[in-house]
C-alpha cells in the first residue's frame, strides 16, 4: 500500500503509539472483576467494551450494508447487565471487536473505495467520516477502561 492517507487510517485503528490501545486495555483482567462497578465509574469493563464491539458492528455495517437497519439508542449500544453472562462472554466480544475492526482496516486499504464519496443510503456521511468515527470512539472508551482497570488496581 503506498496510500499514506490509507497506511494512516489502518495504523490508526490500531493506535497504541501515543497511549494504550485496545489490546492492551482488554488484556488478562480477571472475570470477578469484568462486571465491577468501581466508585466514581457509571459503566462496568464489560459494559464498556460490549459497547465498544456493539457500536464499532453497527459503524461497519452501515459502510457496507445498503440495506442498513438503525439500531435504538441507547438500547441497543449498552449491555444493562454490568456483568458479562458468562466466563467466555469477554473473549468473544474482544475476539469480534478485533474481526470487525479487521474488517474496517481491510476497507480502509481498498484502493476501489472513494474515501471521500457518500455512502450511498447514508445522508452525507463517508467511509472516511466513519473509520474516523470508530477510532475517535474506541480512543475515549479505552481512555475510560485504562482508568476503570486502574481504579480496580487492575492495570
Amino acid at each position: 500500500m503506498s496510500d499514506p492517507l490509507r497506511e494512516n487510517l489502518v495504523r490508526l485503528l490500531d493506535w497504541k503509539e501515543a497511549h494504550a490501545g485496545f489490546d492492551k486495555s482488554v488484556e488478562g483482567l480477571p472475570f470477578v472483576l469484568q462486571g465491577t462497578i468501581p466508585a466514581g465509574f457509571e459503566h462496568s469493563a464489560w459494559q464498556l467494551l460490549e459497547h465498544m464491539r456493539l457500536a464499532q458492528e453497527d459503524i461497519l455495517d452501515f459502510c457496507v450494508n445498503a440495506h442498513y437497519a438503525e439500531k435504538k439508542w441507547p438500547d441497543d449500544y449498552w449491555p444493562k447487565d454490568p456483568k458479562p453472562p458468562d466466563a467466555s462472554a469477554w473473549e468473544r466480544s474482544v475476539e469480534g471487536y478485533k474481526a470487525d475492526r479487521e474488517r474496517l482496516k481491510e476497507l480502509a486499504r481498498n484502493p476501489q473505495l472513494d474515501l471521500f464519496a457518500r455512502i450511498p443510503h447514508g445522508e452525507g456521511q463517508t467511509h472516511l467520516r466513519e473509520i474516523l468515527l470508530v477510532a475517535d470512539h474506541a480512543s475515549y472508551h479505552v481512555g475510560q477502561l485504562v482508568a476503570l482497570r486502574r481504579a480496580l488496581k487492575a492495570w
